[in-house]
């Protein structure tokens, strides 16, 4: 390849990676100022909701740079965060400059559009996380749709495990239990662990009266520092010899370490 030729492909990278950078950090006022749709009708130059602002402008921007499903629900989330914000936010009287008090109604009302325009474009989306979310919010298609998911790969997360699970604890107890301790075994080493999944796993078995289960569930939750019973009241509410707490001890050690290791297996209870 000619040097000349080498030069232009080397400063064309060198061109492209700064444009990344730069794309990466503009402030928010100059993303506003090179696109303005994306912050039309919110409280801009507004202390209220500041952070819950910025964080639906920049999710906009990553809408408008990949429009999947995926990134409008993300969006979605950011708007209600945004919304919540501001219908406490729309009820301060400012002390100075009136106006913005109304500006903070009309961003509010622009709110409630976005979330209707979103949930719209939504609603026949194939995403599971999605579909959770709509059976969520009493859409009983969405819970169908959920359904006929079970025991495929795109229900292989724990968050979706432990949905699975809200829908069968009144149904099976048995499954439910099953369907949490499978949501365990999807975490990786370094994963936060959703409280709710040992928590439901430690209530479950204490109103099923598998107690030796629900001491461990309930010790692994304390090692997560959990708000579960404290170890005096742990030995009040499952009496049993020494010996016995000793070894479930041993075994929520052993649980604790795989979990935060990422290699629980639902063998380890047995």
């Amino acid at each position: 390849m000619p040097s000349r030729l080498i030069k232009l492909t080397i400063l064309a990278t060198l061109t492209t990676l700064l444009s990344g950078c730069y794309e990466r950090h503009r402030t928010t006022d100059s993303l506003c100022e090179s696109y303005p749709a994306l912050c039309a009708e919110l409280n801009v130059n507004d202390g209220q909701c500041r952070i819950q602002r910025t964080n639906l402008i920049w999710q906009r921007f990553d809408v408008q740079k990949n429009p999947t499903d995926a990134e409008k629900f993300k969006e979605l989330q950011f708007t209600y965060d945004y919304q919540k914000c501001l219908e406490y936010a729309a009820r301060i009287e400012p002390t100075e400059l009136k106006e913005r008090k109304s500006i903070r109604m009309n961003a509010l009302i622009h709110s409630y559009n976005s979330l209707k325009r979103l949930n719209l474009e939504l609603s026949k989306s194939p995403d599971p996380d999605i579909i959770y979310y709509r059976w969520s919010q009493g859409d009983q298609n969405a819970l169908r749709q959920f359904l006929l998911l079970e025991g495929t790969q795109k229900l292989e997360t724990p968050a979706l495990q432990l949905a699975l699970a809200t829908y069968y604890t009144y149904k099976d107890k048995e499954k439910t239990l099953a369907l949490l301790k499978h949501a365990l075994e999807l975490y990786k080493k370094g994963d936060r662990i959703q409280p709710e999944i040992i928590q439901s796993l430690a209530t479950i078995s204490h109103q099923e009266g598998f107690t030796q289960n629900a001491y461990i569930w309930a010790t692994v939750g304390s090692h997560f520092n959990l708000p579960v019973a404290n170890k005096e009241k742990l030995a009040a509410l499952y009496p049993m010899a020494d010996s016995k707490r000793e070894a479930l001890d041993n075994s929520a050690n052993k649980i604790t370490n795989a979990l935060k290791k990422g290699k629980f297996t639902a063998d380890m209870m047995k």
